[in-house]
């Protein structure tokens, strides 16, 4: 973070690993860019051959599970929360609650950018229980679509 009162628009891998407690091979976005405190965001995710799940995901037709771009997703959103509630070194855990209205168009796979955008339909400052809506895309391409809610949660301090 700055150290000015303004909130960052972009979180780089090191900010997202001052966030989010997930690391290799379950990290799965590279940058947060376009970030609108409380509203909006967009994650990156650079597709590469050597991900753990390509091994299986098929052999000799390797294709991102879908279930994986909906956590890339909800880590977007979960940058997006933290870089606007200055969560950096706080163990923020975040837990989906529900995903709905999930759709897959396109397949992704090595080589392939995702765009991750997300977008808050429910939540607050400060608030534990968030909404969004998500769109995955590939070079302007619908690969993904859905909705859902997430609980943000920062470890209590011990009794």
């Amino acid at each position: 973070m700055t150290s000015t009162a303004e909130t960052p628009t972009i979180a780089d891998i090191e900010m997202i690993q001052r966030i989010l407690p997930h690391r290799y091979p379950f990290l799965l976005i590279d940058k947060v860019r376009d970030i609108v405190p409380f509203e909006s965001a967009v994650g990156i995710k650079n597709v590469t051959y050597n991900e753990p799940h390509f091994q299986g995901h098929f052999p000799g037709v390797p294709i991102m599970p879908g279930v994986t771009i909906v956590e890339a997703m909800a880590q977007t959103a979960a940058v997006m929360v933290g870089v606007s509630s200055n969560l950096a070194d706080q163990d923020l855990l975040v837990y989906f609650m529900g995903i709905d209205k999930c759709k897959f168009r396109r397949k992704v796979g090595p080589g392939d950018v995702l765009e991750l955008a997300i977008e808050v339909t429910r939540g607050k400052p400060g608030g534990k229980v968030w909404k969004f809506a998500a769109r995955g895309t590939v070079e302007g391409e619908v690969a993904a679509e859905c909705e859902f809610t997430a609980m943000m949660d920062l470890p209590t301090e011990a009794a």
